[in-house]
């Protein structure tokens, strides 16, 4: 199993513990110490969480933070112990469901705080990929769904894309960093919706790749000039708003340095795929894709 990392905001509401705290227990105790990112940003892992999660609950008791302290290697044996034996397994499909109907409902409500109490307890029982492939990219097409039907507000959809966002933001930011091969991860100049991409990007992550994300609204020429300067082994690319996608494909078709291998997803990939196949772009639609294309560029 990929261990987990988190940015101090996830940790602070997996574990119930406030940032400010967290922060104030690791200056004046060394209570733990957190891997830092390329970036310079805090990440934990679940034994970390753990942790704070037994030193609240000591707080909460009455006992003060010095004396929680001093039994320090005690909790950190007894998470070991713990997390050591415990496997974490995919959660079935009822509750993965569960998951999805509660954050629905939270957004019927505008709320967020329910809203993010649910993507955190997912967090805790559900590995990073899947995160995202069984609860957050159903989540997206259904929320997609009834926002064309009229049944979802704006306000709503936003509700749920910010804090799925940030969950997997932190995901990618504590995600392995091996290196055998690169991928710069873009979406169209037109497309402001990169969640799927922020998918994408973790999958490949957690697949052993080293990647480059540019995220939204990437110009064509731009994401040229990154892929001459960094000679990528592959491009994805996440299409989502069918207006500008065909030219875009056609622009960066005519762009892109011969024997660049490029893989689409997303739904208007799906519409543009006669064009990507005469391009030679890679449609990447099902799970039986991913297998294929991480398996032939291993």
């Amino acid at each position: 199993m990929t261990g987990r990392a988190y940015r101090i905001q996830v940790a602070a509401k997996v574990s119930g513990v406030k940032e400010g705290l967290i922060r104030a227990w690791e200056r004046r105790y060394g209570v733990l110490d957190p891997v830092r990112t390329p970036a310079g940003y805090r990440t934990y892992s679940d034994a970390d969480i753990e942790v704070l999660k037994r030193l609240k609950q000591l707080t909460d008791e009455g006992v003060s933070i010095a004396q929680a302290v001093a039994l320090l290697p005690s909790i950190r044996r007894e998470v070991k112990a713990r997390t050591t034996e415990k496997t974490i397994k995919v959660p079935r499909a009822s509750q993965l469901k569960r998951w999805r109907d509660d954050i629905l409902l939270a957004a019927q409500r505008l709320d967020q705080p329910g809203i993010e109490a649910t993507l955190d307890e997912a967090l805790r029982s559900t590995p990073p990929v899947p995160f995202y492939e069984d609860l957050i990219a159903p989540l997206l097409r259904e929320v997609g769904e009834r926002w064309h039907k009229g049944t979802l507000t704006v306000a709503e959809e936003h509700l749920i894309s910010f804090a799925a966002r940030e969950r997997l933001i932190s995901l990618l930011a504590g995600a392995p960093r091996k290196a055998a091969h690169h991928v710069i991860c873009a979406c169209p100049q037109e497309d402001q919706h990169e969640l799927g991409l922020i998918g994408a990007a973790l999958r490949f992550r957690h697949a052993g790749w080293r990647v480059t994300f540019l995220g939204a609204r990437t110009p064509a020429d731009h994401l040229e000039r990154a892929v001459r300067a960094l000679s990528p082994d592959l491009v994805a690319l996440s299409l989502v708003e069918t207006t500008g996608a065909a030219e875009y494909l056609n622009e960066l078709a005519a762009r892109l340095p011969e024997g660049i291998h490029v893989v689409i997803g997303g739904q208007a990939a799906h519409r543009n795929a006669a064009l990507a196949e005469k391009y030679g772009f890679q449609l990447v639609e099902t799970d039986e894709d991913w297998t294929k294309l991480l398996r032939r560029t291993r």
